[in-house]
C-alpha cells in the first residue's frame, strides 16, 4: 500500500477525518494542514486502519 492511501480506513474514520478537516478549515488552518491533522487525529484516536472483530476479548481458562 502506497504512502498516503486511505484505502485501509473503515467508511466511519473517513466521516471523522472529513468532518476534522472542515473543521479546521474553519479555523483558518490551509487544506494541507487540515488534512494532515485530520487523519493524525483518526490515527491517534484508532491506531490506524480497519480493525476486524467487536473489540471485546475473551478469555478462557
Amino acid at each position: 500500500m502506497p504512502r498516503g492511501d486511505k484505502s485501509s480506513y473503515s467508511d466511519k474514520q473517513k466521516r471523522q477525518a472529513s468532518h476534522i478537516e472542515s473543521s479546521e478549515k474553519k479555523e483558518g488552518r490551509s487544506e494541507k494542514d487540515a488534512e494532515r491533522i485530520a487523519w493524525a487525529t483518526v490515527n491517534k484516536q484508532d491506531h490506524g486502519g480497519k480493525k476486524s472483530g467487536s473489540g471485546h476479548r475473551s478469555h478462557e481458562g
